[in-house]
């Protein structure tokens, strides 16, 4: 890729394309995040982490230190609970060869990242893999930093080394595609129940009047 503009249909994601790695949700990192309400930045990785699972795509989890930073958040770890993830010491996750080997053994170019710090440990791979060949795509809000300005400035950064900032809804939209495509509906309907916020939440009103029959008047 790299630092090319792309558009048109071959820009968007694919399942058969798209790996993950998910960098660094631990503890300590959240312990100076204020870029995001953490609790929401967590809502949103096990979110894109559970839509990963859904539709069949290779998911990388890692850590640093965690002997002293803390393991990944349980309710990330739980949507893989058979993975151990990959301990590093390295910063650039990029740089860490047993992170590199796993993302290309999936043989997959569509390289999705999302962790903590956007300005650190997120901006150092993303801006290194865009250099390599690999179609970068941030996701911004399953990621987060230690201010509001950090994380700006680290997805500018990232944009102009050719990275595609995007959401963790618009990964599951682009995976989904085609509501035709019945096998997945399940799994990505009970997503958004879970992680959709008022979405999910007006999605059960609706399952509910429909399951009872009644409708509701305006005013």
């Amino acid at each position: 890729m790299s630092n090319e503009t792309k558009s048109g249909l071959q820009s968007l994601l694919t399942p058969e394309e798209s790996v993950v790695v998910l960098i660094d949700h631990q503890p300590f990192q959240f312990a100076n995040l204020h870029s995001h309400e953490p609790t929401m930045v967590v809502n949103n990785a096990v979110g894109l982490a559970k839509a990963a699972k859904a539709f069949d795509v290779p998911t990388i989890l890692t850590t640093v230190l965690e002997e002293r930073g803390g393991y990944l958040v349980q309710g990330l770890q739980d949507v893989f609970p058979e993975q151990k993830p990959i301990n590093r010491t390295l910063i650039n996750t990029w740089e860490d060869a047993n992170v590199v080997d796993a993302v290309k053994a999936t043989g997959r170019k569509k390289l999705i990242i999302a962790g903590l710090w956007t300005e650190i440990c997120v901006a150092m791979p993303a801006i290194q893999a865009a250099g390599e060949g690999f179609e970068v795509f941030v996701v911004t809000d399953a990621s987060g930093s230690a201010s509001k300005e950090a994380h700006d400035m680290a997805v500018r950064r990232m944009i102009q080394a050719g990275v595609v900032p995007i959401t963790w809804t618009a990964v599951a939209s682009e995976w989904q595609r085609d509501w035709a495509r019945e096998e997945t509906i399940p799994a990505v309907t009970d997503i958004l129940l879970q992680h959709g916020g008022a979405t999910g939440v007006a999605f059960a009103w609706e399952t509910q009047l429909l399951a009872t029959g009644r409708t509701v008047s305006a005013g």
